[in-house]
């Protein structure tokens, strides 16, 4: 199965104008951003290959709004702290301003322009997508069966009233992790948790090549 995720970042200046050393302050939540991607990939001295991410940072409207897209099966440089996680994001944004189209930023992460309606209204297209709130039904029983999965997830900060709107208008299924408001990172890991229970021992993937630290990514302010 592969699971797809999408991360509605409603702070998080699009240009990554930020500092690294307030990551939850003026950064607007970049720090929960990054712990989100982190879970989302990172296993204990291991990757997951079978996930892709992606983030809107719609901070800022068109032109300025971001996606960043992540793809499992080709990320490098991806470390379980949020620190160079966030660097690693930070760099993409800020190359970004300069391009006027899409790019890979880094291998398996690209970034770009976007207008955050239009990928919103595209991922729910996807097979097996989901909208991930307190408000569903229980994960367990409704979580889809087939070969893809697809969760609309958000970050600290609700969804905006017309991303809600948009939500439910697709007709997707609600689901909830559990009764309390959790951090996005936690909803991941209990989503995968879940979904690998599910997942035939023969089924799971093997070992990658250890991760590799991003040159000077931990020296990006």
């Amino acid at each position: 199965m592969v699971r797809r995720f999408l991360l509605l970042a409603h702070k998080v200046p699009p240009s990554g104008a930020f500092t690294l050393n307030d990551l939850a302050g003026g950064a607007g939540r970049m720090d929960e951003v990054a712990r989100a991607v982190s879970t989302a990939f990172t296993l204990s001295n291991d990757l997951r290959r079978d996930v892709e991410f992606s983030i809107l940072f719609v901070a800022q409207p068109p032109p300025l709004a971001r996606r960043i897209d992540i793809v499992g099966a080709r990320v490098r440089y991806l470390n379980p702290d949020e620190r160079s996680t966030a660097a690693l994001l930070k760099n993409a944004l800020v190359r970004s301003v300069a391009f006027p189209t899409e790019f890979e930023s880094s291998p398996g992460l690209r970034v770009g322009s976007v207008h955050p309606d239009a990928a919103l209204t595209a991922f729910l297209t996807r097979p097996g997508a989901v909208w991930l709130t307190e408000e569903g039904a229980p994960f367990r029983e409704g979580a889809p069966t087939g070969e893809e999965f697809a969760a609309v997830i958000s970050d600290p900060f609700d969804p905006t009233e017309e991303e809600a709107a948009r939500l439910r208008a697709s007709g997707v299924p609600r689901l909830s992790v559990g009764p309390r408001s959790l951090r996005s990172s936690q909803v991941i890991d209990l989503v995968h948790a879940e979904l690998d229970r599910r997942r035939p021992p023969s089924e799971a993937p093997g070992p990658v090549s250890p991760r590799r630290e991003a040159p000077g990514s931990s020296d990006v302010a």
